[in-house]
């Protein structure tokens, strides 16, 4: 099979045939190239996909990946990272392994291509050019031989005219002997061409044609192979990544497996328990005895259950959350003591383990001064050893100051945990914890901030920010004349008033009221003349006199 022999005549088709075929490279190197800008496109996407959803730096959301679920879906961002750079490999593998060497071959196969048709063009030429000089010289022996035919008749014609002088009958019969020559020169020389023209047809058709043509395809059957293996480089290119695609679509198969639903569950457990205690049951109030009002100790506490209005938590402190604990929207107290006892151990702890590991990096790099300083001493010319003592000193100050500030930390962790007692209100006022108390006496620990639903409130106190020193705050209750009665309440939990300005109520005692809640979430009530402070307003039910209420 082949062109040559089967195609000699096809010259024009093959020109046309082998130019459609150039055109199909092209169409598929421009197919290629496209595919390697939708994988480029397709793996920035990717990648802006999985930034756009990593947690920002030291944020909120940041604190969000310590659960399982969410740690699995950050593998999986950060897998499918990995799944775009493989898209780029891809890209980046097809354009070097196929459309740079395909772009190449094209250029070379147009340079082929071209000679051997000019090659055929020139073939094509010469056996033209041979048929005319053929055609030539078959015309000139048959004007030879016309030419010679009518000198014969005009010389036999003068010589059978008995008029005609001898001298003109051999003029006529020298020029018929000089046709005839004429003619048979131009005899030979036809039959020259016309060999010499058989000669050439029989090589251009048998030998030139079909040589070039067999360059030709050959040439078309390189090209044919040569698309064919791109093509299977395409396959293979991808191929190729398949394996560490598989490992991240493993990976996050292994993320997703990882889930532990009850790891998470406990987790919300350590993010939010408060440490408080639930409320107790609600005591049945009999409403058919009579209220006694005694100012004695002993008929207050004796009163449980006694009350002449339907339980409520009514009045000012209806839908009033715990007062106490104040989500602040600037940074908050110190020691963290708006939180709930639980939530205030862990920052603190979380403080504390920071703070160490603060002195840890001093120490080191004043060790490592401490070190360079002795090989100065040593050898004097690599440095002069008094040049250190400034950072060195400088690195003793912060290391002190930390050590300062652990102490500190640890104190008021202790303090949770209850190993140390409750540290006294001038202690508290140093720490900056209840720089903002005044009258109202809002200076409860975090163990005093249980509340019935265990929520808190989201205003601030008018009392919190106002600054008093603790000489003031104990002279103002020491000189305060006592308060009239302006009502009665009665606990509806028990509250351990712990700190100075808070007094204990037991559930189901009955108090009087003599200042009412100022919309800080305290209720000022007395025990008898000695025993007076504040409790959290949701704790009490308060009972109003009339003329409280006019007034």
């Amino acid at each position: 099979m082949s062109w040559g022999t089967e195609l000699w005549d096809q010259f024009d088709n093959l020109e046309k045939h082998t130019q459609w075929g150039i055109d199909v490279l092209e169409k598929y190197i421009k197919f290629v190239k496209e595919r390697t800008e939708i994988e480029l496109s397709y793996a920035k996407q990717l990648r802006n996909l999985s930034k756009k959803y990593q947690p920002k730096k030291n944020s909120k959301e940041e604190e969000e990946y310590r659960y399982t679920s969410t740690r699995a879906f950050l593998a999986t961002l950060n897998e499918m990272n990995d799944y775009a750079g493989q898209h780029e490999v891809i890209s980046e593998n097809m354009t070097s392994l196929i459309t740079g060497e395909l772009t190449r071959y094209v250029q070379e196969l147009k340079q082929e291509r071209k000679s051997h048709f000019h090659d055929g063009r020139k073939a094509q030429q010469h056996i033209e050019t041979c048929w005319k000089q053929l055609e030539a010289s078959k015309r000139r022996f048959e004007r030879d031989c016309k030419e010679a035919d009518r000198a014969q008749q005009y010389f036999e014609k003068m010589d059978a005219d008995i008029n005609v002088t001898k001298a003109d009958v051999e003029k006529a019969r020298q020029q018929a002997q000089l046709r005839h020559q004429m003619a048979e020169d131009s005899k030979a020389e036809y039959s020259s061409t016309l060999q010499k023209f058989n000669s050439e047809q029989h090589d251009h058709y048998y030998t030139h044609i079909p040589n070039i043509f067999q360059k030709i395809q050959e040439m078309e059957e390189r090209r044919i192979v040569r698309i064919g293996e791109s093509m299977k480089t395409f396959a293979e290119v991808d191929r190729q990544v398949i394996p560490i695609i598989g490992k991240c679509l493993d990976e996050i198969t292994k993320a997703a497996e990882s889930i532990d639903h009850k790891n998470d569950s406990q987790l919300v457990i350590e993010a939010f328990k408060s440490g408080f205690e639930p409320p107790g049951d609600v005591d049945f109030e009999d409403f058919t005895q009579p209220m006694k009002r005694t100012v004695s100790e002993s008929s207050l506490s004796n009163s449980r259950g006694d009350g002449k209005s339907e339980p409520k938590f009514g009045g000012k402190s209806k839908g009033k959350l715990w007062p106490f604990i104040k989500k602040n929207k600037g940074a908050g107290p110190e020691d963290f003591s708006n939180l709930p006892p639980e939530q205030r151990r862990k920052k603190l702890q979380q403080k504390v383990d920071e703070l160490n590991k603060d002195i840890q990096k001093e120490m080191d790099q004043r060790d490592a001064l401490t070190k360079m300083k002795d090989v100065y001493i040593k050898n004097p010319q690599m440095g002069d050893a008094a040049s250190v003592d400034h950072r060195l000193a400088e690195l003793g100050q912060n290391i002190e100051k930390l050590r300062l500030e652990v102490q500190k930390f640890e104190g008021w962790l202790a303090e949770v945990e209850g190993r140390l007692p409750a540290r006294t209100e001038q202690a508290r006022r140093q720490s900056g914890l209840y720089e903002a108390q005044n009258t109202s006496a809002v200076n409860s620990c975090a163990q005093d901030r249980e509340s019935p639903d265990g929520s808190y409130t989201e205003e601030q106190s008018q009392e919190t920010e106002m600054k008093v020193p603790a000489t003031d705050f104990d002279d103002e209750f020491d000189d305060e004349e006592p308060l009239p009665t302006i009502g009665t309440c009665k606990a509806l939990y028990t509250f351990e008033g712990q700190n100075e300005g808070t007094i204990s109520v037991a559930e189901g005692e009955m108090l009087y009221v003599i200042e009412e809640d100022k919309g800080d979430g305290w209720t000022r009530i007395r025990r008898n003349e000695d025993e007076e402070g504040y409790v959290p307003t949701s704790y009490v039910e308060v009972y109003l006199d009339k003329n409280a209420k006019d007034s």
